[in-house]
This record gives C-alpha cells, structure tokens and sequence, in this order.
C-alpha cells in the first residue's frame, strides 16, 4: 500500500460525521486523526466559525484548503476529516486521489440538520433545512466524482460507518 493510500480521507456535508467516524477509525487502527476544523485553528489561530463570521465564506474556505494542503504534506498513513470546501475548489479536488481513499460520509438533509441540533459553533445557517438541502444537491456530484467509496450514514451510528469503512479498505 503506497503511503497516500495509507490514508482515510473523509468527506460529506457538516454533520455527516466526519470528526466523531475519523477518532473512531483513528483509535481502532491506531493511525493518526487529523482534522479539519482543529488544522485551521492551527493555521490561523482561529475558529472556523469565528473565521465565517468576520472574514466571509470565502477566508474560511482557503483555510480549510489549507489545511487540507497541511494534512497532505504530513508523512506516513492517517485519517483526516475534510472541510466540503474541499471538494468545492476544482484544484484541491483533483488533489484528493493523490492524498488518500476518498470516503464520503452521505447523509439526507434531514439527518444532517437533526446532528447539527442547536448550530452552536458552526455557520449561521447550518440549522437551515433549506441552506442543507440546497448545499447538499450542490455538493452531490462532487462528492460522487471524487469518492472510492460512499457511506449512507443515515440510521447508523459511528461504530456502524467505522465498520463499513475498516470492511471496504484493500488488505
């Protein structure tokens, strides 16, 4: 397995489960978890949020490029957690097969709004069930062309997607 392909690389819409199934994979393989949102506090020495709000979607998604930039550069297998801008930017995009497996964690609008529950800490409009269901119709075909393997989230807990990805991975 060549390095890159030593590493988990997931994606999906906020509230998919990206931070909560990557510490799980993380602590059952004992690879390191790397993610998003915590890299571009590192970056910036800022939240996410706090980045949205005073600078505009666009400063935050060049963070979170950059952070996946930073995740990539690091040597040896991990999971990393991506930000959705990720696949937004066509460059970053075409990046993710020469940084890793590619899973995307699906999930219906309905569920993702259900996980997001109160918004604390994430975008204004994240418990927006129009904004989810708009972003997530936007997002799919990306998803779709950058992904080896698709997980439906929906109705399963954590343990469950970490199990299906551990299943699906090359021996």
């Amino acid at each position: 397995m060549s390095e890159a392909r030593g590493r988990i690389l997931l994606i999906g819409m906020m509230g998919a489960g990206k931070t909560t199934v990557g510490r799980e994979l993380a602590r059952r393989t004992g690879l390191r978890f790397l993610d998003n949102d915590a890299l571009v506090r590192e970056l910036t020495g800022r939240d996410p949020a706090a980045i949205d709000a005073d600078d505009g979607e666009d400063a935050l998604h060049r963070a979170e490029i950059a952070a996946f930039r930073m995740a990539a550069a690091q040597p040896g297998p991990a999971v990393i957690a991506l930000a959705g801008a990720v696949v937004d930017d066509p460059a970053a995009s075409r990046e993710l097969s020469q940084t890793g497996r590619v899973v995307w964690l699906r999930a219906t609008p309905a569920t993702l709004r259900a996980r997001i529950g109160s918004g604390a800490g994430r975008r204004s409009d994240a418990t927006d069930l129009a904004w989810l269901a708009a972003r997530v119709a936007e997002r799919e075909p990306r998803y779709r062309a950058v992904a080896d393997e698709v997980i439906d989230v929906d109705g399963i807990d954590p343990g469950e997607a970490a199990d299906a990805i551990l299943a699906s991975l090359p021996s």
